[in-house]
């Protein structure tokens, strides 16, 4: 049977007694109904699961006792970034579990000419601290142990200065020089995929990406909504250069 996953963000080792946090606790025992003597997986992002028993479950908190820990091999052998416009609500969540599902290394908000969400300095650290925890849920339950880095929201300029330099670097165009087909790159070298709001790129966005690097991808004809261009790209680019 395969064991509930939760990530926690404390230092793990094996023989360790461990007071859960309130939010992981009353997950394991409130919803899932576990209790004393019943195990799990925690993980913290260092690239292992550590099997779990819960030693104490009482009404205010829960503490485990950590197993040796497993090596998790469940990330893409390459780098491959999200370049994300900022999209509305459920949308952006979306994009956020599917893309760490599909195996993403680091995912960058970036506020685009057209971005239709504005955040003031609260809205976006209560946003962001949102956007961490769908990202963190999608691990749990993919079985990655990584978690993918997640930058502030930042202007697009900020954003392609940001990844790699030696990256490709590529956004979706139906007149893209580039076809799936066709793209190549050496087996250590990072993927970038720049894909824009609801209401697109604007040409001087097109402008800064062009100057920084970018290079236009197609992926058929039809022009994508910003939910779907992403991680259709992303599966399309682990399935050719990656480890689907």
């Amino acid at each position: 049977m395969r064991l509930t996953r939760s990530h926690v963000d404390l230092p793990l080792s094996a023989g360790a007694e461990l007071l859960l946090p309130e939010d992981t606790a009353n997950h394991l025992l409130r919803v899932l109904r576990l209790g004393e003597g019943d195990d799990c997986v925690l993980f913290n992002g260092d690239g292992h699961d550590y099997p779990a028993t819960i030693t104490l479950a009482a009404k205010r908190e829960a503490r485990v006792r950590l197993g040796a820990p497993v090596a998790v091999h469940t990330e893409s052998p390459r780098p491959l970034y999200l370049l994300q416009g900022i999209a509305r609500g459920e949308k952006m969540d979306l994009i956020l579990q599917k893309a760490t599902e599909l195996g993403i290394t680091a995912l960058l908000p970036v506020n685009a000419e057209r971005t239709e969400v504005k955040l003031d300095a609260q809205r976006m650290e209560k946003r962001v601290a949102h956007w961490r925890s769908v990202i963190v849920s999608a691990c749990e339950q993919s079985g990655r142990a990584r978690v993918p880095a997640l930058a502030m929201p930042q202007s697009l300029a900020d954003a392609a200065r940001a990844v790699p330099a030696e990256a490709l670097k590529l956004t979706l165009d139906p007149q893209g020089e580039h076809r799936l087909a066709t793209l190549e790159a050496s087996a250590d070298t990072p993927i970038v995929v720049a894909i824009g709001p609801e209401g697109g790129w604007s040409p001087r966005d097109r402008q800064t990406l062009a100057a920084a690097g970018f290079q236009g991808l197609q992926l058929g004809p039809r022009i994508l909504r910003t939910e779907t261009a992403g991680l259709a790209a992303i599966a399309a680019l682990q399935a050719k250069l990656g480890d689907l």
